[in-house]
């Protein structure tokens, strides 16, 4: 199987992370954090198909 995609920004996470409580960050919360988002996106891309789009709006992140 092919590796997941990071979805999200490391550098921009550590950096919130670090800013708001002075802690660091392992390398797999970024791994845990891509797949969160890969998971609302698929929801969000089911509720949306079955509302008859084909665009994913806010209101597909229930």
């Amino acid at each position: 199987m092919a590796e997941k995609e990071t979805l999200v920004i490391a550098s921009k996470v550590k950096a919130f992370i670090k800013d708001a409580s002075e802690l660091k960050v392992s390398a797999a919360v970024i791994d845990v954090l891509s797949d969160k988002v890969r998971s609302l996106c698929e929801e969000a891309i089911k509720n949306a198909k079955a509302d008859g789009r084909k665009t994913v709006q806010e209101k597909d992140f229930k």
